[in-house]
């Protein structure tokens, strides 16, 4: 697939961009690998287990009342892992070394993964293409029946267009209220005397 082969493109330029990157997986949002630069890492594992961290990232900012997530930022004793949100359907997981520039990675994370996003979000759905598929038959047999023996041809039928349906996997969030929050109070500054 040629979308692939540019994600994997992306991911390599992000590598050469920011040096202390140990490796670069994108993944979709249900833990299937797209691609992937991760020497050293197993990466069918590491989507799993990133689409397992999103869920939970998902639910927690929910809860917190923060709205969409964005990003998560793991910090272990050997470096960092970083996934970013890229696209409606795909994440960016970055590994990198304890001394990277994490301003740098966050900056780098974030437009990789809108390009990425960019690429996985204008690829067809399966439910896409399927429609598209199906299109494209009830064409040909319109075709075909509108021809006659005689090689007049006869106007077929308008077919209605097919409406395909994409969902997210992503859960959906019921929002919460707004939660008024006491406002602090103030006491005038009064100065201090000392007496001596």
């Amino acid at each position: 697939m040629a979308a692939e082969a540019e994600v994997l493109d992306e991911l390599h330029r992000l590598r050469a961009r920011v040096p202390q990157l140990t490796g670069a997986l994108a993944a979709s949002v249900d833990g299937l690998v797209l691609a992937h630069d991760t020497p050293g890492v197993e990466p069918e594992g590491l989507a799993a287990l990133t689409a397992a961290a999103l869920g939970v990232a998902v639910r927690m900012t929910d809860a917190a009342g923060r709205g969409e997530l964005r990003e998560l930022l793991l910090r272990g004793d050997q470096g960092y892992v970083a996934t970013y949100a890229a696209g409606s359907s795909a994440v960016l997981t970055l590994l990198a070394q304890d001394r990277v520039n994490v301003g740098r990675l966050h900056l780098e994370g974030r437009r990789a993964g809108g390009r990425i996003g960019e690429l996985m979000d204008a690829l067809p759905g399966p439910d896409e293409t399927a429609a598209t598929t199906a299109k494209g038959v009830a064409r040909s047999a319109a075709r075909s029946v509108a021809r006659t023996a005689e090689g007049t041809t006869v106007a077929p039928t308008p077919q209605p267009p097919v409406k395909a349906t994409v969902r997210s996997t992503m859960p959906r969030r019921t929002p919460r209220p707004a939660t008024p929050r006491p406002t602090p109070r103030t006491t005038p500054n009064t100065p201090t005397t000392s007496e001596s």
